[in-house]
């Protein structure tokens, strides 16, 4: 048994019930990006998308060669971490917090204090591209690190390889995570941002980010999957929201086109072997190019191209093999600012057997994921959800 859930990060299906409390009604990611530009979608509209709800452009399949529904989230909060381990059956009560304003004062000095630096740049929500070309000269002409935030629960530290080596910059995460960001101020994750290059030619290290998150603390479905001996494959960032809590191999990826073709190999190396294996992808590049920068246009360019990719991923499948396609939240890139939305996210599951799809209708939390894929395995789950498949 192979089963391959892929999030399409920030890919939500509208607003969800309690959007209007989140600052969010009216939001609609696919529906708005479908409306604006029209990507075209055959393959994910032959599984069922458009039998969801209405899209324009994307037709309603008369017989749909996926099951098909949407989830709504019932944990507090929107932002990646949430979303994410909701999925795998933790549901959390209180959101983590976010600073739309930047930290505290009391925050940052406390940071100062612990870290041994004189002070901090940045201090705002922002692009990492934008604040290290912002601030990047002088963290280097200083040595104060750039320290900033986003939609998501973080608390992030850039700096220049040449200035604080990457040893010293997992060290001042490392401060943050144990001794500042704690209590009240436990964010889901400190991140390490390294960059290199001259001002006005800064680009970030990717390879070299690093991510100091918190451990869920109740039982995971990758962990309970371990348990029982299944083999449990990380694809993107997946395990770094969990402080990579569950999984036998972690494998990073450099967006989108990258994690399809990890996921791939995944599948094969799995096809050959005799034992179950679960791979979680996470493709990120929906939420952090294109939504968190309001581009419409590369977000339809970014599905198209996972469509393209969606007969691939199929034909790859084992006998046996499932895919699951879903999302964490919404990133509505029409919608006004740049943070995340409380949305529904779509949910396709394809059967590589002769199971006719069903309509899953509206699931009454993300935890469905986590049930599911136990009830897939036949692993034992006292965790939330209840399976839409078995």
């Amino acid at each position: 048994m192979v089963v391959v859930s892929i999030v399409l990060d920030g890919v939500g299906i509208g607003d969800a019930p309690d959007a209007v409390h989140y600052g969010d009604a009216g939001s609609d990611t696919l529906g708005h990006v479908c409306e604006t530009v029209r990507p075209s979608l055959p393959n994910l509209a032959e599984l069922g998308l458009g039998l969801i709800r209405h899209l324009d452009g994307v037709e309603v399949a008369r017989r749909p060669h996926a099951s098909f529904g949407r989830m709504t989230a019932i944990s507090a909060g929107k932002d990646s971490t949430t979303g994410h381990w909701e999925l795998a059956g933790v549901v959390l009560d209180n959101p983590f917090p976010t600073y739309p304003n930047g930290f505290p004062e009391k925050v940052l000095e406390t940071f100062c204090k612990e870290a041994g630096v004189e002070a901090v740049l940045g201090n705002r929500p922002e692009s990492g591209t934008v604040i290290i070309d912002e601030f990047g000269e002088e963290h280097q002409r200083t040595g104060n690190p750039v320290v900033y935030t986003s939609g998501d629960s973080v608390f992030q530290i850039a700096t220049h390889v040449e200035t604080i080596s990457l040893a010293e910059l997992y060290h001042l995460c490392e401060v943050a995570r144990n001794r500042v960001c704690t209590g009240e101020h436990a964010v889901g994750r400190v991140i390490a941002r390294p960059f290199e290059g001259t001002p006005g030619a800064y680009s970030r290290l990717s390879h070299a980010r690093k991510d100091f998150s918190l451990k869920p603390p109740v039982l995971t479905i990758q962990q309970a999957l371990q348990n029982d001996g299944i083999h449990t494959v990380s694809v993107g960032k997946i395990a770094s929201l969990f402080g990579d809590v569950g999984f036998s191999e972690s494998i990073k990826t450099k967006g989108n086109a990258d994690g399809i073709d990890k996921t791939l190999e995944i599948i094969a190396k799995a096809d050959r072997s005799t034992g179950s294996t679960f791979v979680w992808t996470n493709l990120v590049d929906f939420d952090e190019h294109y939504g968190h920068r309001n581009d419409v246009k590369g977000f339809g360019a970014a599905l198209e191209a996972f469509d393209g990719s969606v007969p691939r991923l199929i034909n790859a499948l084992p006998r046996a093999g499932v895919l699951l396609l879903t999302a964490d939240h919404g990133n509505d890139p029409t919608y006004p600012g740049t943070d995340h939305t409380r949305e529904r996210v779509p949910l396709l599951m394809y059967r590589k057997d002769d199971r006719l799809p069903q309509h899953l209708g509206t699931r009454s939390t993300f935890a469905d994921h986590a049930a599911t894929i136990a009830a897939l395995f036949r692993v034992p789950w006292a965790g939330p959800g209840v399976p839409f498949a078995s």
